[in-house]
């Protein structure tokens, strides 16, 4: 049997990029797997579809992480699809690089209402369904614990908060068996923020390893955390960076 068999995992911004190579793995992985996705149908379908050749069982739903609604009612839709709940993924997120002078309070909002309004939001509707025992985990970011360059100050404010919101959520979950971790990527490469884009040299170079992450390194962590052998960890962040905050 896989680690997940008859589990189901929530993955939030699942169409593309990290969200894509979690919910590709926790599948292969043997869950039955929902993801959401804001506005690139076509691309949350090829991941189902990637999904379902691999045997698996997926579902794509369309749902604006800074849009509490439609956040609440992606949870039920998948629970209605699957029967059940046990890992939420917290993946999508964003982030407008530029000087925090000329940062807008449209962007800043906007950075706010996916980041950690989204989340609160996602994690609330979540936990009405989540089974003893299930998993709750963050997709951080390794600069909400070290701000290495500038140009991501509100972005950062939003991953420090969801640093501070795991550990102190593990104390409320922990009496039912669930844990609460928060997986902090270092830069990757993805379409936005690609290996070969403007702002890679300078992260590139603040990494141990002299080079950026791949999608599933991530995803194995997030994996492994979401799997039986992880039952002992809780209200931690756990940095996958290349050694960038080394």
């Amino acid at each position: 049997m896989s680690k997940l068999t008859n589990k189901v995992a929530f993955v939030t911004g699942g169409s593309r990029g990290i969200g894509a190579a979690i919910a590709k793995r926790l599948a292969a992985d043997g869950a039955n797997v929902a993801i959401t996705y804001a506005k690139d149908a076509g691309a949350a379908s090829a991941v189902v579809k990637a999904i379902e050749l691999g045997g698996g069982k997926a579902v794509a739903i369309q749902a604006d992480a800074a849009d509490v609604v439609a956040v609440k009612n992606a949870v039920e839709q998948a629970v209605a699809t699957f029967g059940r709940l046990d890992v939420l993924v917290n993946n999508a997120g964003t982030a407008i690089p530029k000087p925090f002078e000329e940062a807008t309070l449209e962007e800043m909002d906007r950075v706010i209402d996916i980041n950690i309004r989204g989340v609160f939001a996602t994690t609330q509707a979540a936990l009405k369904h989540l089974n003893d025992g299930g998993r709750i985990i963050m997709i951080g970011s390794a600069v909400g614990e070290r701000a290495i360059a500038p140009g991501l100050v509100p972005y950062a404010a939003t991953k420090a908060a969801v640093r501070m919101f795991t550990q102190a959520l593990s104390r409320e979950v922990g009496s039912r068996g669930i844990t609460v971790n928060n997986v902090q990527p270092g830069p990757i490469d993805t379409d936005l923020n690609p290996a070969s884009g403007d702002w890679a040299v300078p992260q590139k170079a603040a990494t141990a390893l002299d080079r950026y992450g791949r999608a599933d390194e991530i995803a194995a962590m997030v994996a492994f955390v979401a799997g039986p052998e992880s039952s002992y960890i809780t209200g931690a962040n756990l940095t996958v960076d290349g050694g960038m905050n080394a």
